[in-house]
């Protein structure tokens, strides 16, 4: 890991590299209100220099006895808090930018209208039902559904026929019926 050269920003506000055989504890309550402050004055928003530092910390504590190795390992806990608010501001950035391109549209609920129609449709014979569907929602032919269903275009002509009337009357017990028929 490259170590800072006099002169350049950050430098001020160095810390002191631990001493032989310092726990890790001790590094922690050395570093970790100093390495803050600088986050801070990175971030500008104390709760995330506080997470960023402590994440930083998390991983430092898993690599102690490596660390330990090092000329200045507070020089690495304050680059990896500092990856670690770079990242939460990218990740951040990324949810703003789902969140302006991918609004949730909001339907209102379904018209008693369409309630009404939905119910009327349920009493119908399933294949009544369906050839409706298919004819009036699906937009297919005649013939596509005959061929679909493995029945003579004459059949999807009747079911049509008799889905209709009965729909028809349906929506008339409901007191819909001049509206949809």
């Amino acid at each position: 890991m490259r170590q800072p050269h006099s002169g350049e920003i950050g430098t001020e506000l160095s810390l002191p590299p631990p001493a032989g055989g310092e726990s890790f504890d001790d590094f922690y309550a050395a570093n970790f209100q100093p390495l803050v402050l600088q986050l801070y004055a990175y971030t500008a928003d104390l709760t995330q220099a506080q997470d960023s530092v402590q994440e930083a910390f998390t991983r430092a504590w898993q690599r102690w006895d490596r660390l330990t190795k090092y000329d200045n390992p507070a020089a690495w806990v304050r680059h990896v808090a500092l990856n670690v608010a770079r990242n939460r501001w990218r990740r951040l950035r990324a949810a703003r930018a789902h969140a302006r391109f991918h609004r949730q549209e909001v339907v209102a609920g379904p018209s008693p209208d369409r309630v009404a129609l939905a119910r009327a449709l349920a009493t119908l014979p399933e294949n009544h039902r369906r050839a409706l569907v298919l004819f009036h929602v699906a937009d297919l032919g005649i013939g596509e559904i005959a061929d679909q269903e493995g029945v003579a275009a004459g059949t999807v002509k009747s079911w049509l026929h008799r889905g209709r009337l009965a729909l028809a009357a349906a929506l008339d017990d409901s007191g819909r019926g001049e509206r949809h028929v």
